[in-house]
């Protein structure tokens, strides 16, 4: 399978292609029309790949980023629905697209797939995406899902929350602290959870 010259310098999209080999490989035609998607510059054609039918999930995922990666706000909301995949391969891949189309409503989306209570199970790209983005949305809704992750009793989902606590910290947002000052007693979060306490700085007096 060739790849252009110029996505070879790009190490995800290499990492995707290799984890896509074998469902291409699996579909009819698959190699000869991931050639094509590979080596066409025309972005309508990539365009048309997210709206037609029956397309399959690996030829939507590599039009997607490759009109992400461009800025193409096309490929906005593709990109949206694999960060939120249950595959956590295809999430890296949506995210790392979705920083580079810079698209103004991502952390808008991004935030809402964060806070999705019915879909915690897959929250985590998105968690580390608002931290990666720093929008004015982060702060809010990390703070927001990490207090539920504390308040649920076992809660299964420690590597969400953190991720939470990890991010708030390289967001450094003083509104964090309560959050992570209640993470502190966590075993799995009290050690993050100082780290990053200690990058927001000495608390306000009083």
């Amino acid at each position: 399978m060739e790849i252009a010259r110029e996505n070879l310098r790009d190490e995800e999209f290499c990492s995707m292609i290799d984890r896509l080999r074998e469902e291409i490989r699996s579909t009819p035609e698959g190699p000869e029309r991931s050639r094509e998607l590979l080596a066409t510059d025309d972005r309508d054609r990539l365009a048309d790949v997210l709206t037609a039918p029956r397309q399959p999930l690996w030829a939507r995922e590599i039009a997607a980023y490759r009109l992400g990666v461009a800025g193409d706000p096309r490929a906005f909301e593709a990109l949206v629905l694999l960060v939120n995949h249950r595959d956590p391969e295809r999430c890296v891949s949506a995210a790392h697209a979705l920083v580079r189309l810079g698209d103004p409503r991502t952390a808008r989306a991004a935030a809402a797939l964060a806070t999705n209570e019915l879909r915690v199970a897959y929250a985590l790209l998105p968690v580390r995406l608002l931290a990666e983005l720093r929008a004015p949305e982060s702060v809010p809704a990390l703070v927001t899902v990490l207090e539920r992750r504390l308040r649920a009793a076992g809660d299964p989902y420690w590597r969400v929350a953190l991720a939470c606590v990890e991010g708030l910290g390289v967001l450094g947002d003083p509104r964090a602290r309560p959050c992570l000052e209640a993470a502190l007693p966590h075993p799995r979060l009290g050690r993050a959870a100082a780290e990053s306490l200690a990058r927001l700085g000495a608390a306000p007096d009083g």
